[in-house]
């Protein structure tokens, strides 16, 4: 399926091999496969994103070619045999001394009325033998895009981020330098849920669990707080508001409100990345970048998923 070895993409028809239900609201699978095979590199990973598309209601999964024009495939197919594609974050990739890839997701059950969607759906009933399409990074390649995180040379990173940016932030950490800096904080929804890692010695991991709190009640005070206490801003950016009715997408390479890329970003001994519910991420963002005047060239916002809407893509 992914015979065309000159993109950066990589098409995979992978089988689920491992279904483990790790948390109340986390399940973690890892998928394999010839095309898997070819996937994704250890250790530079990050927060490298991906899409799945998962089987229509027939269970069969469409037949596409790959290749550059692989989505407009896909949007070729007609809807009720297309299946549902959404985006996610590799979790970990394991390669044995075979080749042989072990690609791992860990799946948030949203299955609470108006918060579920086809994933969680899927993800909730997967089993072994089970089959999904994934479009993701070739191997050794770094051209495709999807990593977010970039600090540079910043001596320090803040992370943060609801339970959906829990597996990047983990993911992160795990394939920072041993002697990196700072601090994440992560919201998941129970003290149950707090699935530890690896992270530097030097990165101090708060774990906020809600406990039926709002979503965002822990995760933005906790943050805001850290920031007035340790943030000193420069000359802040003219920046309006993002529309509330739309996911916030702000890196320093890409700007969801159109505000000015530089050619060449600022010089920072520090690295911002927050990611998650979308509302929650805007207030952040308006607070660092607004009210503190950090420059937008040291942060990255990126708005995974917003309450109440059903996300696409």
């Amino acid at each position: 399926m992914s015979a065309d070895t000159t993109s950066p993409f990589v098409l995979a028809r992978a089988d689920v091999d491992v279904v483990e239900p790790v948390s109340p609201n986390f399940v973690r699978i890892t998928f394999t496969g010839a095309d898997v095979d070819q996937m994704a590199t250890p250790g530079n990973t990050f927060d490298q994103r991906m899409k799945i598309i998962f089987p229509p209601a027939s269970g069969v999964l469409p037949d596409l070619a790959g290749g550059d024009d692989w989505y407009q495939q896909w949007l070729d197919v007609p809807e009720d045999q297309r299946g549902s594609m959404r985006t996610y974050s590799i979790r970990d990739v394991v390669v044995d001394d075979n080749g042989t890839t072990k690609l791992v997701v860990d799946f948030v059950l949203h299955l609470e009325p108006g918060l579920t969607g086809p994933a969680a759906t899927w993800a909730s009933r997967a089993q072994r033998g089970d089959t999904v399409l994934l479009m993701g990074p070739r191997r050794g390649r770094t051209d495709g895009g999807g990593i977010e995180y970039a600090p540079g040379g910043a001596e320090s990173v803040l992370l943060a981020g609801d339970e959906t940016a829990a597996p990047a932030i983990a993911r992160i950490l795990e394939d920072a330098p041993s002697d990196l800096r700072g601090d994440a904080f992560i919201e998941v929804p129970t003290e149950a849920d707090i699935l530890p890692f690896a992270a530097p010695s030097g990165v101090a991991v708060h774990w906020l669990p809600r406990d039926g709190a709002v979503h965002g009640e822990r995760l933005r005070p906790a943050v805001l707080e850290h920031l007035d206490a340790s943030t000193a801003g420069s000359t802040a950016d003219s920046v309006d508001a993002p529309d509330e009715e739309s996911l916030v997408w702000e890196t320093p390479d890409f700007s969801g409100l159109g505000e000015e890329i530089a050619d060449v970003a600022e010089p920072s001994d520090r690295y911002f990345w927050i990611a998650g519910e979308s509302k929650v991420v805007t207030g952040i963002r308006r607070h660092l970048v607004k009210e503190l005047g950090v420059h937008r060239s040291q942060v990255a916002f990126m708005g995974y998923w917003r309450h109440g809407v059903a996300m696409k893509g």
